[in-house]
């Protein structure tokens, strides 16, 4: 019963990617089972926090509009970097390199 309750808490921690998956699921944006499995394997691969997992998904989606999994495993890779160590930092080392790489194909 203890272990329920905990796995609960968690589950509702805003800041968890489980959360943040959840509440993706609620407001229409289907990701599916492959695509949830592929981003924790992204997650555990890289050794990234829930946060720079959940950054880096978020960016996925608002950039490529749908799930790209070469595009996420790309981002979550860069944001992983352990000088990166607030959300900010993370935001704009992303922003960043995107502009970097639009300058680079025109």
């Amino acid at each position: 019963m203890l272990i329920a309750g905990l796995v609960k808490e968690h589950l509702m921690d805003r800041n968890t990617l489980a959360y943040y998956l959840e509440d993706l699921w609620s407001k229409g944006f289907k990701l599916s089972d492959e695509d949830v499995q592929f981003i924790y394997f992204g997650k555990n691969s890289t050794n990234a926090t829930e946060w720079k997992t959940i950054i880096a998904l978020r960016m996925t989606l608002k950039i490529q509009k749908s799930f790209d999994p070469s595009f996420f495993i790309s981002v979550l890779e860069y944001v992983s970097s352990p000088h990166i160590k607030q959300k900010r930092q993370a935001y704009e080392a992303i922003e960043s390199r995107l502009s970097i790489a639009e300058t680079t194909n025109h």
